[in-house]
């Protein structure tokens, strides 16, 4: 028989081979999915793991979605080894688009193309107001961070509704539910002539480079670890657990809210109901398949990336449903979270022990 035996210490191999093992077993779940639905298992694998990449033109489109989730993956990495739990960066993502889109607003057709940096530094405030919120709630009444993160992000959806169906709707839009579109001075520079990918994937590999230093190489990132971990340690030592609070949280907001900045003025153009595109939930299976680390973060991007667009081509190829994306999505984080199980405990075969032989009983013995 099987049984789970517990190691004497976390396993390094098991720790980097666990998303590899949750990958293929993510991938063997939806051979099998396609196999039910009635559809070839080799054209859906295509269509997710091929497609995305065969081209110049589908590794810009990947580049563009890998930017906001890795940007977004990179806040929350520091927010969950500082164990303040931030579910709401969608809600920050949201606002950050809301701010940017204000300040896009205001330019004209002479506005100077500098104005992007404004647009830019207004969606990063959004995302920190938002994000401040969370952080005053749990420092002033000790809020549960999970429960009023993730509140805020329906209040940001319900702003953003409030503003393109009411003072900020397009008046020349045909009454759809949009904003202006944003002068192109607004625009997010391009990195190559007709291709949608901007100068934001640059922004976001710069990021991993600055937090990697900040998380693993300074006095800071180690004080906000510990301040997260343990408060009373913290305290000991002389450090803030309230400033790792606010730090953690402050800096995840401001990544999320960069992230919908760089969305809303680069392939959006304009604010719609439709800003919100779960970014922000994708982007927490994208820390912990990247093991809170900025590095392992680009490539769980890159993989969440593919999933978008993979759920996108098979809606339109293989006629299955978008939400397909999310079953993918929901099937990598199962997976990963069982195969963990194998970092702190190892399947050992043992031998089932031979069951004892009953009493006779003694009036059995007599006869």
């Amino acid at each position: 028989m099987l049984k789970f035996e517990s190691r004497p210490e976390p396993s390094r191999v098991m720790s980097i081979a666990s998303p590899l093992l949750a990958l293929a077993i993510t991938v063997v779940i939806g051979v099998a999915l396609f196999v039910i639905l009635g559809k070839d298992p080799v054209k859906g694998l295509q269509v997710f793991f091929v497609e995305p990449v065969k081209s110049v033109y589908a590794l810009s489109e990947l580049a563009m979605k890998v930017t906001p989730l890795l940007l977004i993956a990179l806040g929350l990495a520091v927010c969950f080894r500082s164990n303040v739990w931030n579910i709401g960066a969608e809600g920050q993502f949201i606002m950050g688009a809301v701010f940017a889109g204000g300040v896009a607003m205001q330019a004209g057709p002479a506005t100077s193309h500098w104005i992007v940096v404004p647009v830019l530094l207004a969606g990063v405030i959004g995302g920190m107001v938002w994000a401040a919120i969370v952080a005053l709630l749990r420092d002033r009444f000790n809020a549960n961070e999970i429960l009023v993160s993730l509140m805020l992000v329906y209040v940001a959806d319900m702003v953003l509704n409030y503003l393109v169906f009411g003072p900020w709707k397009d008046p020349q839009g045909y009454n759809f539910p949009q904003t202006v579109t944003f002068a192109a001075s607004t625009q997010v520079p391009r990195l190559m002539q007709g291709m949608r990918t901007n100068i934001g994937l640059l922004i976001a590999l710069g990021a991993v480079g600055a937090f990697w230093i900040m998380m693993f190489r300074t006095y800071a990132g180690f004080q906000l670890e510990v301040g997260g971990l343990a408060p009373a340690a913290a305290r000991y030592a002389g450090f803030s657990s309230r400033k790792a609070l606010w730090t953690a949280l402050l800096l995840s907001g401001a990544t999320a809210g960069l992230a919908g900045a760089l969305d809303a003025a680069g392939p959006l153009g304009q604010l719609t109901p439709h800003v919100p595109a779960g970014y922000g939930f994708a982007a927490i299976i994208v820390a912990f398949v990247g093991r809170l680390h900025p590095v392992g973060a680009v490539f769980s991007a890159i993989l969440m990336s593919m999933f978008y667009i993979g759920g996108e081509l098979a809606q339109s190829r293989l006629g299955l449903p978008k939400s397909l994306t999310g079953v993918f999505q929901g099937l990598l984080l199962f997976a990963l979270l069982a195969c963990d199980t194998l970092i702190y405990y190892r399947i050992r075969w043992a031998a089932a022990r031979p069951s004892a032989p009953k009493a006779v009983p003694a009036t059995a013995r007599g006869a």
